[in-house]
């Protein structure tokens, strides 16, 4: 805090020194001014981008010095990561809930669809930060972001791997045709129009059905 000349303390941005360790208190302080940073940051680079988003950009947004954020973490990157892998997590545990009790290939398939979508549809501007792609001098950063989602990944090939098509029939690309599909309904979709999220995805899981299942 900064004094005027009466002896009074001014309001300065935060500054958040290294806190004392061993205490409750500080912890919980220290993990919700973490969430409010990563709530923040997530909005920003759903908004603009994450080249059109600085760490002082996220820092004035939460009222913090620049140098501040680097307490909690240690490059934007780390921070994209940290976020990317919430909702990574967010969507895996939501499909996963929505695959209990079902047992029909079909079936589980195409709960798992409306499961993504709705998840997509439900995170608003987050959705542009589930796949992003990096230029070639940020492959590293690439590779972690992917390696986040291969088990969201593994989980969609296992559900497509159990579902009765036609010999020849190339999994692999019914498998991107369908995430792909999934993927491009929220530039388009309509809140308000007169077709709901969960016929969507049935939909297209019922057009990929017809169009190639085992007979």
């Amino acid at each position: 805090m900064a004094k005027t000349q009466s002896g009074q303390a001014r309001k300065t941005k935060t500054e958040d020194p290294e806190p004392e360790a061993g205490t409750v208190k500080t912890g919980t302080a220290r993990r919700s001014k973490r969430e409010k940073v990563l709530k923040t940051a997530a909005e920003l680079i759903a908004r603009h981008g994450f080249d059109g988003t600085s760490m002082r950009d996220i820092a004035a947004a939460v009222d913090m010095l620049p140098g501040s954020l680097y307490y909690h973490f240690p490059s934007k990157e780390d921070m994209l990561i940290d976020i990317h892998q919430r909702v990574v997590k967010g969507m895996t545990e939501r499909v996963e809930t929505a695959l209990e009790g079902a047992t029909d290939p079909w079936d589980r398939l195409e709960r798992a669809a409306v499961a993504h979508l709705e998840g997509l549809l439900e995170s608003g501007s987050l959705v542009t930060i589930v796949s992003p792609n990096f230029p070639k001098e940020r492959e590293d950063l690439n590779a972690r972001l992917k390696a986040q989602r291969n088990g969201y990944e593994t989980m969609f090939q296992g559900l497509f791997a159990s579902v009765p098509v036609r010999e020849g029939t190339d999994r692999r690309l019914l498998r991107l045709q369908l995430l792909g599909a999934l993927n491009w309904v929220p530039v388009w979709y309509n809140p308000r129009g007169s077709i709901r999220p969960t016929e969507i995805a049935r939909g297209f899981v019922r057009s990929i059905r017809d169009g190639c299942a085992a007979q």
